[in-house]
């Protein structure tokens, strides 16, 4: 398996990773797909690449893409201010728990390093398994709500 940057070719996989990024809580039937279409979703991906603080990295297991991490700076759930990359991450459920997320969060916060980004922020539900994660790579918890966890990590002093 190898982390490597996406292809503007693969953007249009985006769609099914921001589904496959959508959290369901244990017993709860998933939506349906079509809600990737709602405006404060598609803000992770619409028109992605047009932008020059998109970035994204894919996992790719011989020729299969099976996880995806991507940034833009967006007024999403995890928005700290215009000059702060959020975070999306996903990975096909039969991929996780393997340690392919740390992975692909590991490269991408490399990859903001290098392009001198100051931090990075993202949102994450609060019974999500990948919030442990988060705090491993050093995001910390900056704000919450009754479901949610805003997180912040600085990547430079």
């Amino acid at each position: 398996m190898k982390i490597r940057e996406m292809q503007q070719s693969e953007y249009p996989l985006l769609e099914s990773f921001l589904y496959e990024a959508v959290f369901v809580s244990n017993g709860v039937e998933p939506p349906p797909k079509s809600i990737i279409y709602r405006p404060e979703l598609q803000v992770y991906i619409s028109k992605f690449g047009k932008n020059q603080h998109d970035i994204a990295f894919v996992a790719d297991m011989d020729g299969k893409i099976v996880g995806a991490v991507w940034v833009r700076i967006m007024d999403d759930y995890g928005h700290i201010d215009d000059s702060t990359p959020s975070f999306a991450i996903s990975l096909y459920k039969e991929y996780r728990g393997k340690g392919i997320g740390t992975l692909l969060m590991k490269e991408m916060l490399s990859a903001l390093k290098e392009r001198g980004y100051k931090q990075a922020s993202l949102s994450v539900q609060k019974e999500n398994y990948a919030a442990k994660m988060y705090q491993k790579l050093g995001f910390q918890i900056i704000s919450e709500n009754e479901e949610e966890y805003l997180m912040l990590i600085k990547l430079s002093e």
